[in-house]
């Protein structure tokens, strides 16, 4: 019997430098689970860290076969490393938190209690967050709003780690980018249900936020890439080619202003600057169609159709495991 059968919830844990949080994180965690008295594992995924966190999770592992470590080649970000943690997790549920000792595990009973209720995904609201006002929670508030305006998928907090699935959804959902934050909004193409709860929200001890303003930046032009999904992803043609007409159609109009002027009123044409933009914006209308079109093709094949993975893998740490995901 594959020993992978009866696993219930699988607690995905992404982390980079947070060696002084993990015994901690590991006590809480097990604390809650064995609360739960539902079987589970532990899949730390070690996203490249500098400091000495392989080497505690490595001790914590040589005394609880529950824990399992995958230990990326290097920093791939919170995405890739939860893209793995969710090709080795073997639980019917899947509860994602960071390593920070921010979020609680304590919740995880109500995240779980919202999957059995018939949810597909979960998602926590940090409510009362713990973190600066000025530059992490009004920020916050302002992007979510935005977020939920441009997916439709109205959520308090989706920057919020700390969620529920079950399997079937997450493992056939391909992440890149800055998605990870966006998976309820992509799950949603498959009608999916979403329900958000409340959840605690801890002052972080050790080690220091990841988050910066370049992250920022990269959230959004991956949002833009999840708008184009959720609205144009089997329709492509309608985003590129609206634009693409209206530049080619306004180029159009203008050269055959000038053609008239040219052949009818035998105006001279060549040095007026109008000409050079109405083939400008010939063209790129034309390009516009054309290349928007085919890279968004190659790229979601290149991700999808080939099951090219977005990170390398240095190690995989389960005593139990015998086959490949």
């Amino acid at each position: 019997m594959n020993k992978a059968q009866g696993i219930k919830l699988s607690v995905v844990i992404p982390l980079y430098n947070e060696a002084e949080n993990l015994p901690e994180l590991y006590k809480q965690i097990t604390a809650s689970c064995g609360n739960l008295d539902i079987p589970f594992e532990m899949v730390f995924v070690d996203d490249g860290s500098a400091d000495n966190s392989f080497q505690v999770l490595k001790e914590l592992e040589a005394g609880d076969p529950r824990l399992k470590i995958i230990r990326l080649r290097r920093n791939f970000g919170q995405t890739a490393a939860l893209s793995a943690g969710f090709d080795y997790a073997r639980g019917e549920i899947i509860i994602t938190l960071d390593a920070d000792l921010q979020n609680d595990p304590g919740d995880f009973p109500l995240l779980i209690g919202k999957i059995e209720e018939g949810y597909d995904i979960v998602s926590g609201w940090r409510l009362k967050r713990k973190d600066k006002l000025i530059s992490r929670r009004l920020p916050s508030v302002a992007a979510n709003w935005f977020i939920s305006r441009i997916t439709k998928v109205k959520l308090h907090d989706y920057g919020c780690t700390l969620k529920a699935f079950r399997k079937d959804i997450v493992k056939n959902i391909k992440l890149y980018g800055e998605m990870h934050r966006f998976i309820p909004a992509i799950a949603s193409t498959m009608g999916v249900t979403i329900a958000e709860v409340r959840v605690n929200h801890r002052p972080r001890i050790h080690g220091k936020s990841k988050y910066n303003i370049s992250k920022s930046i990269r959230v959004f032009l991956d949002l833009l890439t999840v708008k184009f999904l959720l609205t144009y992803s089997t329709r492509p043609l309608q985003a590129f080619g609206l634009f693409g007409l209206i530049t080619g159609g306004i180029g159009g109009i203008l050269a055959l202003i000038l053609s008239y002027q040219r052949l009818i009123l035998r105006v001279g044409i060549s040095n007026r600057p109008l000409l050079l933009l109405a083939i400008l914006l010939i063209v790129i209308g034309f390009q516009f169609i054309t290349m928007g079109l085919l890279g968004e093709i190659m790229v979601r094949s290149y991700h999808e159709t080939a099951e090219k993975h977005i990170y390398v893998i240095r190690e995989v740490v389960d005593s139990e495991r015998e086959d490949e995901p």
